[in-house]
């Protein structure tokens, strides 16, 4: 399975946290996708991109706080994250290139 051009657009960046860094002990990856992808197709894009077996995918959709920027009223953009559970013995390095 080659890694296509919409792989990309599906999987934003990884996101590397506190929390994340703890659901990586347990085998799970933490990334920011497009919010219109659905967890089909990120499983597809992290097989296809890693060259790892998915064993579930859990979204969550974070809504946007409002904040002021330059004393007027605006608000951040929503952002989807996926956690991602790997199979036993798959892992993910996203910490490399730090």
């Amino acid at each position: 399975m080659s890694a296509k051009p919409q792989h990309y657009d599906v999987i934003r960046k990884p996101i590397i946290t506190e929390k994340s860094t703890l659901a990586s002990e347990n085998g799970a990856v933490v990334f920011e996708v497009a919010i219109d992808s659905t967890k089909p197709q990120v499983k597809e894009a992290v097989e296809a991109l890693f060259g790892v077996k998915v064993k579930a995918v859990n979204t969550t959709i974070t809504k946007g706080k409002v904040k002021r920027f330059r004393g007027q009223m605006g608000r951040r953009n929503d952002v989807k994250k996926a956690y991602v559970t790997l199979e036993e013995g798959n892992t993910i390095d996203v910490s490399t290139g730090l």
